[in-house]
């Protein structure tokens, strides 16, 4: 379709004409066999347009990015399934959330297995029709790398406004390659930066800890402008203290922000099914709360929640605090248009009808 600039499908390569796959002919992983929170399941791009939910769900089935455990592949899935209740009524924040947002599962992105260029670009184009329909987006993977496509899909939609990123991470995913290749699970956060999809200075971090990446690296972060907070600093000023930086860091300039949380930014503890555990990290309680502050607080443009390993869990405790961390963000919305604030981007459907372009 003919969108205005910036074409980041064009740039990286997910405009190329790849062939379609569904069922029976997709993985066995691929494809939602429960809807998220029992939603309704709306797929097609012309159902959101005329529907025009809130929030859409959408899988990102995918790990082949993955540089040390593998399995994320089964997290969408896992998310989905690993609750006791469809979320009726939120006892943190006095909300029923689905009374308030309309909610749905636009189900999985067009993910086969060992095809990496293929795979982001189906992520790409699945989150660009639920951005584009006004819908925010809560991406469920599949590793850090599906993070790129997305976020790229939402400022793409967006453009001219600009988006900041908080991202929740034990590790920085600024490095320039894994083991040559591009667009690894260490490497998205600065593949946006390179793109202009996030400025640096409207990327944020927290958690951050442990051994990698190396110091070189994060001169690159430095030069780039982006900000980070490290683990040591929520031990020593608290982790409400570091989210209120967080939140006017990445809004120095933007818009709105993208929320991208890798799990392993929990403490092993609390959240043994990832692919590179990194001991030391943060509560459960701490992380949800922080959730509920940012999305509380800013205009949301969409979120991710990647690295769950459902091969490494334990009683399904990472895939259950992972989908909390959707339902947290679903109730911080309800609060927000409850209160009157704006919730969908229609600024995005008014642009693309200008330009002539049917979704």
């Amino acid at each position: 379709m003919a969108l205005d600039s910036p074409d980041y499908a064009r740039a990286n390569g997910w405009d190329t004409a790849y062939p379609e796959f569904v069922a029976p002919d997709t993985p066995t992983y691929v494809g939602t066999s429960v809807a998220f929170a029992r939603r309704d399941t709306v797929t097609s791009a012309q159902e959101l347009v005329d529907r025009k939910p809130d929030v859409a769900i959408v899988g990102a089935p995918f790990d082949d990015g993955v540089s040390y455990r593998s399995g994320a592949r089964f997290g969408p899935r896992a998310i989905r399934q690993a609750t006791y209740t469809r979320g009726e009524y939120s006892l943190q924040l006095d909300i029923g959330p689905f009374e308030h947002l309309d909610v749905v599962d636009a189900g999985d992105a067009d993910i086969v297995p060992a095809w990496i260029d293929r795979a982001h670009a189906m992520i790409f184009r699945k989150v660009h029709q639920v951005s584009s329909s006004g819908a925010i987006p809560i991406i469920l993977g599949g590793d850090h790398s599906i993070t790129w496509p997305s976020a790229s899909a939402v400022a793409q939609v967006r453009s001219p406004g600009t988006i900041g990123m908080v991202h929740f991470d034990a590790h920085a995913d600024t490095a320039d390659d894994d083991w040559g290749v591009l667009s690894g699970h260490g490497t998205p956060m600065r593949r946006l930066i390179e793109s202009g999809a996030v400025k640096g200075r409207n990327f944020v971090q927290v958690g951050l800890r442990g051994y990698w990446p190396s110091a070189e690296v994060f001169e690159w972060m430095r030069s780039q402008s982006m900000r980070w907070h490290l683990m040591r600093e929520i031990e020593e000023r608290g982790a409400e203290a570091v989210i209120d930086d967080a939140i006017s860091e990445a809004l120095d300039g933007a818009d709105a922000v993208y929320l991208s949380l890798d799990i392993d930014v929990l403490d092993p503890g609390m959240a043994p099914g990832t692919g590179t555990p990194e001991p030391g990290g943060l509560l459960t309680r701490e992380l949800l709360r922080a959730i509920r502050r940012i999305v509380g607080s800013v205009q949301l443009a969409g979120m991710d929640i990647v690295e769950v390993s459902p091969p490494y869990d334990h009683a399904e405790v990472t895939a259950m605090a992972a989908h909390r961390a959707a339902l947290e963000c679903i109730s911080a919305l309800a609060v927000r248009k409850r209160d009157g604030h704006t919730i969908r981007y229609e600024a995005a459907l008014d642009r693309l009808r200008q330009a002539g372009v049917t979704v």
